[in-house]
């Protein structure tokens, strides 16, 4: 059994206030040790929040890094500084980076060798537009951006990571990828996966958690988490309020 995974991407939200509530929240809450909760607040408010959790099993993450460990690039922050903040995880490919930031596969590619040299656990987040999806391109590009790490990486230190599959027509739009079409897209992925190498790369695909990133809330988690190879959410919007955090999370305890 792969033990879920609920990650919280905050994404450019947050306060110091917020972050005092919501960490004592969390400490508060009663969770369920089969799920793991991860928290992806503005690089700002990382070392806060890691404060503000101290022991917890909670683990915290980076929306982001860059590739370089250190050099003159104003503005960035490296896998390293990342982890001194409290980071255990980055984001690494989320499609706000690829559409606003125009980062290419290869880019992306980069930034997740870089995680994992930093010691930190990369989350590949890989999906489709509208367009692309009404093109009957979906699973094409799926494979394409996941293919850019399998080439780059190999397949022992891509499962070393996460796969995160977020359809980018789903992402604050209110609109989710039914259950079936999530299922779809999470077992394309696994079977991408298994048929990289040899038979190693078939025991890191059984073994790799993916999980869906599109919309995800308290009443919409369980049937997804119900499909075989969802592996848990990376919520957005939902992720803001403690309640309807830990109710995902519930719900992913539910379904294993």
């Amino acid at each position: 059994m792969r033990q879920p995974i609920v990650a919280g991407n905050w994404k450019m939200y947050g306060s110091t206030p917020r972050v005092e509530q919501f960490a004592a929240a969390l400490n508060a809450a009663d969770v369920a040790a089969d799920v793991q909760l991860l928290v992806f607040p503005p690089v700002a408010y990382l070392h806060g929040f890691a404060t503000g959790l101290g022991v917890s099993d909670i683990e915290l993450g980076a929306q982001d890094l860059h590739v370089d460990q250190e050099g003159a690039f104003t503005g960035e922050v490296s896998g390293t500084m990342i982890a001194e903040l409290g980071g255990r995880w980055a984001l690494t490919g989320h499609s706000e980076r690829r559409r606003y930031q125009g980062e290419s596969d290869a880019l992306v590619a980069s930034k997740f060798l870089a995680a994992l040299d930093a010691g930190l656990t990369p989350i590949l987040c890989v999906g489709e537009t509208l367009a692309e999806r009404d093109a009957g391109d979906a699973a094409a590009v799926v494979t394409r951006q996941l293919d850019a790490v399998l080439e780059s990486a190999g397949i022992e230190r891509l499962g070393l990571g996460v796969v995160a599959y977020e359809p980018v027509w789903a992402i604050g739009t209110g609109q989710t990828a039914t259950p079936e079409q999530a299922q779809e897209m999470h077992r394309i992925i696994r079977d991408r996966v298994r048929a990289a190498s040899d038979e190693k790369s078939r025991e890191i695909a059984a073994s790799l958690r993916i999980v869906y990133g599109g919309s995800v809330k308290p009443d919409n988690a369980a049937e997804l988490f119900r499909q075989g190879d969802i592996d848990g959410a990376l919520v957005g919007g939902a992720s803001l309020e403690a309640d309807s955090f830990l109710r995902i999370a519930a719900a992913a305890s539910d379904a294993t």
